[in-house]
């Protein structure tokens, strides 16, 4: 389908724009923002493997907490794009600074030693196990009867 275009951008890129992430700054990521953060979870035998798109952070920009059976990501960015001439006088100065987060509930059986987490190429990739389920025992409890 031909979708009307506007220096590049869809006609309709704004369309609703507002309502879909609020919490991510537009400033500094511009109409790319809704694709920040974008996850994939594959079910394995032993568990579930996770990879998340973070392209632009360097890895001491991301931060992993674990709570209560809540994993959260969060990102934070800060640039700073400063230009001065000859003197040292400045030509232009611009700062942005944004900050993104996202929880995901991974369950209370899961442990910090549990999750090995690795960024590469913008990618942040671990690994979730499986809660084992526990096997219940069948158990005939008889009844004595008196008489």
């Amino acid at each position: 389908m031909m979708m009307p275009s506007i220096f590049r951008g869809s006609l309709f890129d704004n369309f609703m724009e507002d309502f879909a992430f609020p919490d991510i700054d537009r400033a500094l990521y511009g109409n790319h923002a809704k694709n920040m953060m974008k996850t994939d979870v594959k079910e394995t035998d032993a568990g579930y493997e996770v990879d998340i798109d973070l392209p632009g952070f360097q890895k001491d920009e991301i931060k992993m907490q674990l709570d209560n059976g809540y994993l959260t990501i969060s990102a934070a960015k800060d640039l700073n794009k400063d230009e001065k001439d000859e003197k040292g006088n400045y030509i232009r100065r611009e700062r942005y600074a944004g900050s993104m987060s996202r929880s995901y509930y991974v369950g209370a059986h899961v442990t910090e030693e549990d999750v090995h987490p690795r960024y590469e190429n913008g990618i942040l990739t671990f690994q979730i196990p499986k809660e084992e389920k526990k096997v219940v025992e069948e158990k005939n409890h008889y009844i004595a009867i008196e008489g």
